[in-house]
């Protein structure tokens, strides 16, 4: 099987996880109306109600307004027409000039009224779209394809803005409209008006079966928008791949398999629209014609004035437009509902807790505040304020050789299995008890698979232990807020992910915001990554997306500056060097070793080179720890790690 068919294998799959959770949405939605979707909307519409109200209440005075033209076209018809007065017929006119300038400026000054707190209303939803995102979990990140979220953020949010500017208003303002014409035309001639009321209950029975069918494919359609847009992203990102595997064919064949389920999903809402207008159209013109024919006999019998009728007439075709919108402004409140839904799926998944004041260590607390920083031995001093705590361990605490104590990094009978795992499966992590003591560096070496980059990303809580607990000096990173573990916990993974920024700020993100050239140019030289002083900008070179301007051992070189930049009192790097050439490598690994003289270290490794970087080895192996030493203690001693050791792995793989 090719690359190229592994990555769209994986598109499948990453769709795949995510649709089993809109089914379930859309199951959940038939006990659901739109009105309550659309409800959800109130806390971000709330803060500019005021205006929105406002311009409701303008558009429903100016459509309002445009019912007096057939009033007054009765009064002339009547009157002037009928008298002769030329002069009448001119000031008919010029009522109705000045009435059509009125409703015209109200309708701008309602468009005035909503374009900038609407605008306000998306940007706001959108930012907290991304700030929750940020706040979910990891185990959430796995499950969801980046384009559905992409989706969300961009076309479901320009949907809804749309709905808040156009239909939303229309459906009361046609509503008002609608009721007043009747009552107009039930006053000038109740006999016609009744015809025209007679399509009023067939129609409100086609409106309820079109909302009901339509909101489910608006739903597929936005769904496979979503699917479509992750396509396109996995597709430019991984454009070396499909080049240097000549599968752009396949890409676009896959491209144009979703361009046509989405094409034949736009055509369904077409032919569901045309459909609702077809009958809604035809009806009240119907009604129009039926009672254009009685109000013309009542006419000739003298039953009815030639001005009643016309001003009748004109009402009745004053309300063709609101009428006739219903089906639109249907369908893009179902749209809206949808759109609504799927922001909210997102928004309502759970977000990383933090821990409360009450629970949260004094340490936890202390540097949570801003009050206090590791000193030079790595010890955190109380505050005078603060409730006297357990004093966490200093380095010297620990005891040397055997392993005992509560100081530097500890996995207490820790066990890892994936949330969405079933649960006869067995753990990737088993009973893992291993303890890093403050101020030593711990290889972490297994075969492929065996669960590495898994226990390296419990340290800074990406994922959260099944059972079992992992303390930091004593002090269990449970109990901690975020923040503060990873101010205190710095990380490298092995596939380097750099930013859309300069240089600087890809490697200064690793500290915070009082860092300067100095740190700087430390981390750059600790990684051997002064190519970066000859880049066109120096350090102000912006990388480009993903980084992929650079070569792979660049980023990797780095991903490594970011880690070391804020002298981390813990440092967690997963196989680091894996990308360097044997040369830049050594030199990595003379500046490395300083960095981890002053610090606590796990390093995932895969070569003998990088384990050497380590004073002790641990061997993991089915998911649990089953040997730690040294280096040569364990090629001694232990056959799998000697094999691993030995280079024969890659053979086995």
């Amino acid at each position: 099987m090719s690359t190229t068919d592994a990555v769209t294998k994986d598109q499948a799959g990453t769709e795949d996880r995510a649709k089993p959770r809109d089914r379930a949405k859309t199951h959940d939605r038939a006990d659901r109306s739109t009105v309550r979707s659309l409800l959800r909307l109130w806390p971000y519409v709330r803060p500019v109600r005021v205006r929105l109200f406002t311009a409701a209440f303008v558009a429903v005075l100016a459509s309002c307004m445009g019912l007096l033209f057939p009033l007054i076209m009765k009064w002339m018809v009547d009157g002037p027409v009928a008298d002769h007065d030329t002069r009448g017929v001119w000031l008919g006119a010029l009522y109705l000039l000045l009435l059509g300038i009125a409703e015209a400026c109200l309708f701008g000054l309602r468009r005035w009224l909503v374009a900038r707190p609407l605008a306000g209303v998306e940007a706001a939803m959108r930012a907290d779209l991304y700030r929750h995102l940020q706040r979910l979990p990891v185990a959430f990140h796995d499950r969801w394809a980046s384009g559905q979220l992409l989706s969300r953020g961009t076309t479901d949010l320009m949907l809804l803005r749309m709905f808040l500017a156009f239909p939303l208003t229309f459906l009361l303002v046609n509503s008002v409209t609608i009721l007043a014409g009747m009552a107009i035309m039930l006053a000038q001639e109740w006999t016609l008006g009744l015809v025209l009321l007679a399509p009023a209950g067939p129609v409100m029975i086609v409106c309820w079966l079109f909302e009901r069918r339509y909101s489910e494919v608006a739903r597929r359609s936005q769904d496979q928008v979503g699917d479509l847009t992750t396509v396109v992203e996995e597709s430019v990102l991984g454009i070396r791949i499909i080049k240097g595997f000549g599968r752009h064919r396949s890409q676009a064949r896959a491209f144009r398999e979703l361009s046509r389920t989405l094409r034949g999903t736009e055509l369904a809402k077409a032919r569901l629209l045309a459909s609702i207008w077809a009958f809604i159209v035809t009806l009240p013109e119907l009604a129009i014609g039926a009672a254009l024919v009685l109000g013309t006999v009542q006419v000739a019998d003298g039953h009815l004035s030639a001005g009643t009728l016309v001003a009748f007439l004109s009402t009745a075709l004053a309300l063709r437009w609101p009428v006739d919108s219903i089906g639109f402004l249907l369908a893009m409140s179902q749209e809206a509902a949808t759109a609504t839904e799927r922001y909210f799926e997102v928004m309502d998944e759970e977000a990383e807790l933090e821990t409360t004041a009450a629970t949260v260590p004094a340490v936890g607390m202390r540097a949570a505040r801003g009050g206090s920083r590791p000193n030079e031995s790595g010890t955190l001093h109380a505050q005078a304020s603060a409730p006297t705590p357990t004093p966490a361990p200093t380095p010297g605490a620990a005891s040397a050789g055997t392993g005992t104590g509560t100081g530097g990094l500890q996995f207490h009978n820790v066990r890892f299995r994936y949330p969405d795992a079933p649960t006869d499966t067995p753990p990737i992590l088993d009973r893992i008890d291993l303890h890093i003591r403050p101020g030593e560096s711990m290889a972490l070496v297994g075969a492929t698979g065996t669960g590495k980059t898994t226990l390296t990303a419990l340290v800074p809580r990406l994922h959260e232990v099944t059972s079992g607990r992992i303390t930091l000096d004593g002090e269990d990173i449970a109990q901690m807020p975020r923040t503060t573990l990873r101010e205190l916990v710095a990380v490298a993974f092995e596939e380097p992910t750099l930013f859309s920024a300069s240089v600087g700020e890809n490697v200064l993100m690793g500290t915070g915001d009082t860092a300067g050239a100095a740190e700087l140019d430390r981390a750059l030289a600790v990684a051997q990554a002064e190519f970066t002083h000859a880049l066109p900008q120096g350090t102000d070179t912006q990388v480009g997306e993903q980084g992929l301007s650079l070569s792979g051992g660049q980023r990797q070189r780095l991903a490594l500056a970011r880690a070391v930049v804020g002298s981390p009192r813990f440092l967690v790097l997963d196989d680091p060097l894996s990308a360097l050439d044997v040369h830049t490598e050594a030199a990595v690994e003379a500046a490395l070793r300083r960095v981890l003289a002053e610090t606590t270290a796990l390093i995932v490794a895969h070569r003998p080179s990088t384990v050497l970087l380590a004073d002790r080895v641990a061997l993991l192996s089915g998911g649990r720890i089953t040997a730690v030493g040294t280096h040569h203690e364990l090629l001694r001693t232990n056959a799998e790690y000697a094999h691993l050791m030995s280079g024969t792995e890659e053979d086995d793989r």
